[in-house]
């Protein structure tokens, strides 16, 4: 366990919360995943079949992890995982909340040609995606993180004038 602290740069036993996290929900990705291709199969196939999806998931993040331990600047390194999670909270959110939205607006895939609608239903989830980056950034303590990447996606985007 110390060589695992040691090597996130884990300072105290609460940052712990965010390495355990991350390997729940890799699991239960890996576990929605077998569940995809294993409908049909006994529930003990699907749980050896998710378990060999999250041990080269595991090296994918860690990979990336790797690649992006030097692009952005964080204090420890453990810090990186809770970005992670704050941009799968995010990705998640910004579609539970366009759906409701559209269906608001009465935006539907029937009243609507189908390349507009998804049209607008990406840029409705983009806009909220937005929003909910930095606020969730901001609950799970990386508001400075996030924010600046939202100014540089701004800027991308062509919209950097409104930062001013």
């Amino acid at each position: 366990m110390q060589e695992f602290k040691k090597r996130w740069e884990i300072t105290k036993n609460w940052q712990l919360l965010f390495p355990v996290i991350g390997l729940l929900g890799l699991l239960f990705s890996s576990y929605r995943l077998a569940g995809l291709f294993l409908k049909e199969y006994h529930f003990t196939f699907q749980i050896v079949f998710a378990l060999v999806i999250m041990f080269f998931l595991l090296k994918l993040v860690l990979l990336i992890f790797k690649k992006l331990q030097n692009k952005w600047i964080v204090k420890q390194r453990w810090e990186i995982i809770r970005i992670f999670i704050v941009f799968a909270i995010t990705g998640s959110s910004s579609l539970y909340v366009g759906r409701p939205i559209i269906k608001l607006l009465g935006i539907t895939k029937e009243n609507l040609n189908i390349v507009v609608y998804w049209f607008l239903y990406i840029i409705i989830g983009l806009i909220f995606y937005q929003i909910l980056l930095v606020t969730f950034g901001y609950l799970l303590g990386q508001g400075k993180f996030f924010w600046e990447f939202e100014k540089k996606m701004l800027r991308r985007f062509g919209l950097g004038r409104f930062l001013n």
